[in-house]
């Protein structure tokens, strides 16, 4: 019977320490901000930002997803803007600053296109615009 008592007094123990451990955690108040977001969940760019700030140029080999003819260049703030023909549509790209002139083929892999995008450097608002990683030039 003393050791059925000295189990119950143990296990009574073990449980009582538990909860009290819970107790103890802290609680956080309800109108704290919410953690930030991990990196791999936020946003690549916000709008108006730089959507290469910290890229570095990439090789683009050739078959990437998107061939045009360049129909117009310009280069600002460390970035290449071509107008491409590709299958008879007008396209622009932006690009790290890549040496590109009219009639040249470029190829350049696939990539969500901006809407209504504000060059600053540029003072003009593309309709659409492609950011790619790179431009691969064919002459």
């Amino acid at each position: 019977m003393k050791k059925t008592l000295v189990v119950m007094l143990a296990i009574v123990a073990v449980a009582a320490a538990g909860c009290k451990k819970k107790e103890e955690a802290p609680q956080a108040p309800a109108q704290q901000a919410p953690a930030a977001a991990p990196a791999s969940q936020m946003p690549a760019a916000a709008p108006g930002t730089d959507p290469h700030a910290g890229l570095k140029p990439q090789e683009v080999k050739p078959g990437a997803g998107h061939k045009g003819k360049v129909l117009e260049t310009m280069d600002s703030g460390g970035y290449t803007y071509v107008q491409i023909e590709e299958k008879g549509e007008k396209l622009w790209v932006a690009a790290m600053q890549t040496k590109v002139k009219v009639g040249d083929t470029v190829e350049f892999p696939d990539s969500p296109p901006m809407i209504n995008f504000q060059s600053k450097t540029l003072k003009r608002t593309f309709d659409k615009i492609i950011f790619a990683p790179g431009l691969a030039v064919n002459k």
